[in-house]
């Protein structure tokens, strides 16, 4: 392993979304790092995960040279500003349309995870209310998607942004859960320029190898089906 890897460190778990977002946000920066995997088999947090985020004691945490910062967003936009001089930036420069950004970052994560979880059987709840949840927040999506790009590939414009990484993080769920619940989501005829969108960040060189296969998402759930979801215990 590299001196440079070594300075950063990842602890998590591979299907977590909220991990996928600081991988990707890393790789955008071109920044060496050392994935520190969680062992989910074995029941319990690792000494290292509750010492680094004694707070809520969940993934992902980013240690830097030592230092931990938690919760997805948040290390997001650390890397963004640690590693400032590596382009390209993250959030937007104008502050107006950051907040705007940060909006929808924030409906992201209260909308999807609830839905995605009763979609794949972790949570009770009314599969068919939870699809119409979800279904609901894409079409909001796909709307923000027109305004915020300006006709252009990605919600950050011309370049993967904060809020494109904050939503692709969940596309590997969404292709999961339809595959259990036998429901098109992110479909071409009900939210084109998302499906498109999609299409065009899983190609993309620092997000291609971030999001799990949505087949070993799948298996996952059928293996943890009892357990506790891997949502609850990241953000």
């Amino acid at each position: 392993m590299s001196a440079a890897a070594s300075a950063v460190r990842v602890i998590g778990l591979w299907p977590s979304p909220f991990v996928t977002r600081v991988l990707i946000a890393l790789k955008l920066k071109g920044v060496e790092y050392e994935f520190v995997e969680e062992e989910l088999h074995l029941g319990k947090k690792s000494e290292l995960l509750l010492r680094s985020n004694p707070v809520h004691k969940r993934i992902p945490v980013l240690l830097h040279h030592g230092k931990p910062i938690s919760e997805s967003l948040v290390i997001v936009q650390y890397i963004d500003e640690a590693w400032s001089s590596a382009a390209p930036a993250i959030l937007p420069a104008d502050p107006y349309t950051r907040a705007v950004h940060r909006f929808w970052a924030k409906y992201i994560d209260d909308k999807l995870p609830p839905a995605i979880r009763t979609l794949r059987g972790s949570d009770d709840g009314d599969k068919e209310h939870a699809a119409g949840q979800l279904s609901a927040a894409l079409q909001l999506l796909e709307g923000a998607f027109l305004e915020l790009s300006q006709g252009k590939s990605y919600f950050g414009g011309d370049g993967v942004g904060y809020l494109d990484i904050a939503l692709v993080s969940y596309v590997g769920w969404v292709r999961a859960v339809e595959k259990i619940a036998g429901v098109a989501f992110l479909d071409q005829a009900k939210v084109p320029n998302l499906a498109a969108w999609a299409g065009r960040l899983y190609a993309h060189a620092a997000v291609e190898d971030a999001i799990p296969d949505a087949d070993k998402l799948v298996e996952f759930s059928v293996k943890y089906a009892s357990s506790k979801p891997i949502n609850n215990g990241a953000k």
